[in-house]
């Protein structure tokens, strides 16, 4: 049975299993704000859907948790650090501290960050970036174990899902936040369609065969299926340089089932802050921003009642719906949750 839950009761929830299962305070809130926040801005793939998994990498040593973001590598601008396989919503935004800081001393900074746990949704980093007044572009990939996509004119899994967020500051106004997979469709949405026994949408999934499939459990039958690249060879292209700037450049590594790390989710990002301070100036970047924005949202819609939206409107709206009205889970993702709870030695509430 499904259920609206309100998110706050829902972050305090999942606050208390990370807790249960040996997080920190502190990380226990941080993961559940952020897995929350996914699904409160309609991103469920990367939500609550992902707490049962998380324990169970946790108890096989594929995640750990209370580790920090430790830089292994200082060239001024210039960060590498390295996530030692902990939760990622941490390192990362430990890592976006430092490149902010980074970038106020120096205008740009570069982060490299390797080997650590899944990086959860990742607008939340140009976010977290564009909150202090900074540009920011994000590339990201696994280094073997989250192989899923074929490449184009392939049909069996050669590539990560390779996420690329990007986001600017608007002065007075919410930024703008860009967060796309380089495949069709990202995995967890996936889960989503299979946990609601829902068909995919056309042309994003081959099954094992390497047959277009609309059915979520041949993505995840024996052989497997495998998720088309975005827009055939450009987003199949841009998940190549996915590989090499968040896998290769990093020293993470690209996606390969022969890497010694493949065996556990490792995501790697490469992250590029830029202060407008250094560039064209923080108040003529502002002013050049909201004359863009102006003129892109006033294009007449195609549809009656439409309007343009930015890149981000749609998640802002939406997360001010769930806020006020609560979060949508189907009884799948309640029971896994009610499932992880258990093992913890909690009980999940009676929500309905």
């Amino acid at each position: 049975m499904s259920a609206t839950i309100e998110a706050a009761a829902l972050r305090r929830f999942v606050a208390a299993i990370f807790a249960a299962a040996g997080s920190d305070d502190m990380e226990a809130a941080a993961l559940a704000d952020h897995l929350v926040e996914a699904n409160l801005v309609g991103h469920e793939s990367h939500g609550v859907i992902r707490v049962a998994k998380y324990l169970d990498w946790q108890r096989r040593g594929l995640v750990h948790a209370n580790r920090h973001a430790r830089i292994v590598d200082e060239r001024g601008a210039v960060l590498t650090i390295d996530g030692a396989l902990g939760y990622g919503q941490i390192i990362a935004r430990e890592a976006m501290s430092l490149g902010i800081e980074r970038a106020r001393r120096h205008g740009i900074a570069v982060i490299a960050i390797r080997d650590t746990g899944h990086l959860g949704r990742i607008g939340a980093w140009p976010e977290q970036v564009a909150a202090a007044g900074m540009v920011s572009v994000h590339f990201v990939n696994t280094s073997g174990f989250g192989i899923l996509v074929a490449p184009h004119g392939g049909s069996d899994r050669r590539l990560s899902a390779n996420p690329i967020a990007a986001g600017a500051p608007v002065a007075g106004g919410a930024p703008l936040i860009l967060d796309i997979a380089t495949s069709a469709i990202a995995e967890g949405k996936i889960q989503v369609a299979r946990n609601k026994g829902e068909t995919l949408p056309a042309g994003v999934v081959l099954d094992g065969q390497g047959r277009p499939t609309r059915d979520p459990e041949a993505f995840y039958a024996a052989p497997p299926g495998a998720i088309f690249p975005f827009g055939g060879h450009k987003g199949s292209g841009l998940s190549i340089f996915c590989e090499i700037l968040a896998g290769a450049l990093t020293g993470g590594g690209s996606s390969h089932p022969d890497n010694p790390s493949a065996a556990a989710l490792v995501n790697n990002m490469l992250s590029l802050i830029f202060d407008p301070a250094a560039f064209a100036g923080t108040a003529s970047f502002a002013a050049d921003i909201a004359r863009l924005a102006e003129w892109v949202g006033a294009s007449p819609p195609l549809e009656p009642g439409g309007r343009v939206m930015l890149p981000g409107e749609p998640e802002r709206r939406l997360r001010v719906e769930r806020e006020a009205h609560g979060v949508p889970l189907d009884g799948e993702t309640l029971r896994q949750l009610a499932g992880a709870a258990q093992s913890m030695g909690l009980t999940m509430p009676n929500w309905r």
